[in-house]
């Protein structure tokens, strides 16, 4: 690849670079798998191509799973982290979270938004970095009211935004402090199926003090007969 025409790809003069030219430009660039993934997407943009919408309404057999995973926390989200559907443990897990309407709950906006989060979420800052990293991943579509409502009232969302880190979300390991069963330690995955939906699941080990935690928490939410909200 010439000079002059990586400058004429910088400049937006050429609007239509083939896969073998992202390719090299990811290479020279030392992108990751995620970034790799973001640059494509990026590229198809600017053909013309669209995201799908974001889904409205969690998938049956994710529901069904809110219920089965339990007492384990867990939430169905759409690409941009809002929230579809959760368990009773996972709307107790972010204290605070069922204090706002359905439209509003979206994990992103907990974390930046919410008055407890950052007493909630033990290592706020790496949650809020993984979630602004992961909604740079998501078309912007279906994220641009997200990030213009959070840039226009939280410095460090500004901040992290501009940074341009881009990385999915996957597994790991979070904790979380809860007013009511204390500290819980818990490994997170995450489903996601081919309309983009999200299962995430919070996990505590077997026989560990989380675990006890956990089960506490579920005894101080509505019963399973009471179905997910």
């Amino acid at each position: 690849m010439s000079v002059d025409y990586y400058v004429r790809l910088e400049q937006g003069r050429d609007s239509n670079p083939s896969a073998a030219v992202l390719d090299a430009l990811a290479g020279a660039l030392r992108l990751d798998e995620d970034e790799r993934e973001h640059l494509r997407r990026l590229a198809g943009g600017r053909r013309g191509g669209v995201g799908r919408p974001a889904p409205v309404t969690a998938r049956a057999g994710l529901r069904q799973l809110l219920e089965t995973v339990r007492p384990a926390p867990a939430f169905v989200l759409t690409p941009g982290s809002d929230i579809l559907a959760e368990n009773p443990e996972g709307l107790a897990l972010l204290d605070g979270l069922s204090e706002w309407p359905r439209g509003r709950r979206n994990i992103v906006r907990y974390i930046f938004r919410h008055p407890n989060a950052r007493r909630v979420v033990v290592s706020w800052q790496r949650m809020a970095q993984d979630c602004v990293a992961h909604l740079r991943t998501v078309p912007p579509a279906q994220t641009e009211d997200l990030v213009a409502e959070l840039g226009a009232v939280d410095a460090d969302f500004r901040e992290l935004w501009a940074h341009y880190d881009v990385r999915v979300k996957s597994g790991t390991q979070r904790s979380f402090s809860h007013p009511a069963v204390g500290r819980l330690d818990l490994n997170s995955e995450v489903l996601t199926v081919d309309d983009g939906q999200r299962l995430v699941v919070f996990q505590a080990a077997p026989g560990s003090p989380s675990a006890d935690a956990l089960a506490l928490l579920s005894l101080a939410v509505p019963s399973a007969a009471a179905g997910t909200t």
